[in-house]
C-alpha cells in the first residue's frame, strides 16, 4: 500500500473521462450528420478506454491512496467503475436508435451521460465524506438534466421535477448525516473515522443521529421503502433510454458508497444500521413485490420489481457482523455485491428491449404491447423470457445464484432471526415471481394487437442477444464472477 499525498496515477480513469466528456461536447458542435455517429463512436471509445483502465487497475490488486488520502484506488472500487462503465456502454448502444427517433439525439445526450458516469467512478474511488457528496451530486444532476431532455413531453417534465425535489431532500439527508459525523469524530476521511469510533473517541449521541441521516439518504439512491416515491414516476416518465441508465450504472454507485460509508466507515455500528437495513429490506420485499402485481405499466412494474431486488440485496448488507464478529463479513458484503451486479446484467437487456420494440409514435410500454410477441418475433419473446425468470430467480439464470447466494450469507449465520429472514425473502419471492411470469404468459398466450414485426438484423439485436447469453452463462458458471466480487470485498475490507 503506498500513500504518496497526490499520486495522480489513481485518478487517471476519472481525469481521462473528464477530457472526453468534454471532448465529446466540443466535438459534437461541429457534427453535421444527422444521426451523430462520429459523437457516437467517439463516446463509445473513450468509454472503452476507460473502462480498460480501470479494468488494468483492478487486475493490478493493489490499494493505492491519492489527493492527499481523499481518493482510494482499490480493487472494489475499479471493478465497480468498470462494471459501471460498461454498463454505460452498452446503455448507449441500446439508446442510440430510440432516441434519433424521438429527436434526442443531440450532443448533450452523451456528455451529460459521460458526467453521471464520472460522478459514479468519484462515488466508487472515494475516501473523504466530501468527495462522495462531490461525486453524488455530479452523478444526480447530470441525470435529472436526462430525465427533462424531451422538453415538450409533459409527463418527462414532470417526472423530473418529481426527481430533482426528491433528490435534492434526499442528498440534504446524506449531507446532514455526514456533518454529524464529522462532528462526532472529527474527520472527513472514512478510515480516520472508522478509527474515530473503534477506539471510543466519539461523542455517541450525534453519532447516532449522523447514522439515521446517512442510511436514509443512501437508501434513497438504492429506491428501498420508504424512500422510493420517486421510483415509480421516474422510470415510467423518463424516456426509456434514461430509464435505462438510471436503473443500471448509479445501483452500482449507490452500492459503492454504502460499502465506503458503512461498512468501511462505521463498521463499529453495524449493530445500529444492520438493524435500520432490515426494516427496509423486508418493507421494501413486501410493498415491492405486492404493488409490482397490480401495474399493467411495464416500466412501472420493473420499477416496483427494482425496489423489492435492492431490499433483497440489503439483506445481505444484515449479515455482515452477527453476534459482534466479523466472520461472515466477506461473504455477506461480496454476496451483495455479486447480487448488484447481476440485476444491472438482467435490467440491461430488459429496457433494451423495451427500446427495441418501440418505435415512432409507440413506446412497447404496457404490459399488453408484448402480447403474442411469442408468434410475431420468437427469439426476442426468448431473450424477454431468459430476463424475466433471471429476475424471477428461476435456474440456471445469474438472478437465482445471486438470490441463492444472499440466502446463504444469512442462513451460514446460524442465527435465528437471519434463518426467518431467509424464509421470509423466499416466501415474498415467490410472490414476485407471479409478475414476471404474467409478462411471460402474456407473450407466448395472449392473442397479439399488432401484427407488425420488430426490426431485424439491426446492432441493437446482436447486442440484446449477447446480454440474454450473458445472463444465463454468468447462471451456469458464476463461480468467476462470484470469486472476482469476493476478491474485490476481501480487498477492501483488509484496508
Amino acid at each position: 500500500m503506498t500513500m504518496n499525498p497526490m499520486n495522480w496515477p489513481v485518478v487517471y480513469p476519472e481525469l481521462l473521462l473528464l477530457v472526453m466528456a468534454c471532448a465529446v461536447a466540443l466535438l459534437d458542435l461541429f457534427v453535421t450528420d444527422a444521426k451523430r455517429r462520429p459523437t457516437f463512436w467517439l463516446a463509445q471509445i473513450s468509454l472503452a478506454a476507460v473502462a480498460m483502465l480501470h479494468w488494468v487497475y483492478y487486475d493490478g490488486g493493489a490499494t493505492v491512496y491519492g489527493m492527499q488520502r481523499m481518493v482510494v484506488g482499490d480493487p472494489m472500487g475499479h471493478l465497480l467503475a468498470f462494471f459501471a462503465t460498461v454498463a454505460v456502454m452498452i446503455t448507449i448502444a441500446y439508446a442510440q436508435p430510440y432516441i434519433t427517433s424521438r429527436d434526442m439525439l443531440k450532443g448533450e445526450f452523451f456528455s451529460l451521460t459521460m458526467f453521471a458516469l464520472l460522478g459514479i467512478c468519484v462515488m466508487c474511488s472515494a475516501n473523504n465524506f466530501l468527495v462522495v457528496y462531490l461525486g453524488l451530486e455530479l452523478m444526480s444532476l447530470s441525470l435529472y438534466a436526462l430525465v427533462a431532455m424531451r422538453r415538450d413531453h409533459g409527463v418527462s417534465t414532470e417526472a423530473a421535477m418529481k426527481y430533482f425535489v426528491l433528490g435534492a431532500l434526499a442528498s440534504g439527508f446524506l449531507l446532514y448525516g455526514l456533518s454529524m459525523m464529522y462532528g462526532a469524530t472529527r474527520s472527513l476521511e472514512i478510515n480516520e473515522v472508522f478509527n474515530a469510533i473503534s477506539t471510543g473517541r466519539i461523542n455517541g449521541t450525534v453519532l447516532t443521529f449522523g447514522v439515521v441521516f446517512v442510511v436514509a439518504g443512501l437508501a434513497f439512491k438504492l429506491g428501498v421503502v420508504p424512500f422510493h416515491m420517486w421510483v415509480p414516476d421516474v422510470y415510467q416518465g423518463a424516456p426509456t433510454a434514461v430509464t435505462l441508465l438510471i436503473g443500471g450504472a448509479p445501483k452500482l454507485a449507490a452500492f459503492a458508497i454504502t460499502i465506503r460509508l458503512l461498512v468501511e466507515g462505521m463498521l463499529g455500528l453495524a449493530v445500529d444500521w444492520q438493524q435500520m437495513m432490515m426494516v427496509l429490506a423486508v418493507a421494501s420485499l413486501v410493498i415491492g413485490n405486492l404493488a409490482a402485481i397490480a401495474q399493467t405499466n411495464l416500466k412501472r412494474m420493473l420499477a416496483y420489481s427494482t425496489i423489492s431486488q435492492m431490499g433483497f440485496m440489503l439483506l445481505a448488507m444484515t449479515a455482515g457482523v452477527v453476534s459482534g464478529n466479523t466472520l461472515s463479513a466477506g461473504n455477506a458484503y461480496s454476496s451483495a455485491m455479486f447480487y448488484v451486479v447481476s440485476y444491472v446484467i438482467t435490467t440491461l437487456g430488459t429496457f433494451g428491449l423495451i427500446m427495441f420494440l418501440a418505435r415512432t409514435g409507440f413506446e412497447s410500454e404496457e404490459i399488453s404491447d408484448l402480447a403474442g410477441l411469442g408468434k410475431r418475433a420468437p427469439w426476442l419473446a426468448g431473450i424477454m423470457t431468459l430476463f424475466m425468470f433471471s429476475l424471477a430467480g428461476v435456474p440456471p439464470l445469474v438472478g437465482f445464484y445471486a438470490k441463492l447466494s444472499v440466502l446463504q450469507a444469512l442462513i451460514t449465520t446460524n442465527i435465528a432471526g437471519y434463518i426467518v429472514l431467509a424464509v421470509i425473502a423466499v416466501m415474498l419471492s415467490l410472490v414476485g415471481a407471479y409478475y414476471y411470469l404474467r409478462v411471460v404468459k402474456v407473450m407466448y398466450f395472449d392473442e397479439p394487437t399488432d401484427a407488425s414485426r420488430p426490426l431485424q438484423g439491426s446492432g441493437v439485436s446482436a447486442l440484446l442477444a449477447v446480454n440474454g447469453l450473458a445472463v444465463l452463462g454468468f447462471g451456469l458458471l458464476p463461480g468467476g464472477l462470484m470469486a472476482m466480487c469476493r476478491d474485490a470485498i476481501l480487498r477492501a475490507l483488509a484496508t
